[in-house]
């Protein structure tokens, strides 16, 4: 029988990095899949931070709406007309990059993008930015987290 075993001491830092730079020579597919996968994470998270920075919950859309703000629909016309915020301008996302045209006079006003569940949306905001715009929100969650918060809709 071996009696208790002494804790090892802890190993200097130069010879842990000596060590992962070996593993990432003997397996340069492994290191790569592992650098890919930490990168696609990072901009992953970026883009979710970004997309959350200029959310508005459903209230909160309903207080800049009062204020004067513009809400830009930007679902297909099918679902536009089943029902959609009152005053609601209906833009389709295939017709978004022209928007600079057709929204000239909202580029410095606020803009409230809005979609069923927000990720169409957010793209929009995306285009819309590098058109001009520079007050665009999205309607965190769509139109789903609308008709949640039993807010009225109208229907054409």
């Amino acid at each position: 029988m071996r009696g208790p075993e002494r804790p090892r001491p802890p190993r200097p830092r130069n010879d842990v990095i000596a060590q992962l730079l070996q593993y990432m020579t003997n397996h340069p597919l492994l290191a790569g899949f592992a650098l890919a996968a930490a990168v696609a994470v990072l901009v992953y998270e970026l883009r979710a931070s970004a997309q959350n920075q200029n959310a508005l919950s459903p209230q909160d859309a309903v207080r800049l709406l009062n204020q004067g703000a513009t809400l830009l629909d930007v679902r297909p016309a099918e679902e536009f007309a089943a029902g959609h915020v009152r005053n609601a301008r209906h833009l389709p996302m295939a017709q978004i990059a022209d928007a600079g045209n057709a929204l000239k006079k909202f580029k410095d006003k606020p803009v409230i993008v809005c979609c069923e569940r927000g990720a169409t949306s957010a793209a929009a905001i995306r285009q819309l930015t590098r058109q001009g715009f520079t007050r665009v929100c999205n309607l965190r969650g769509g139109l789903s987290a609308w008709r949640s918060e039993s807010l009225p809709l109208v229907r054409d």
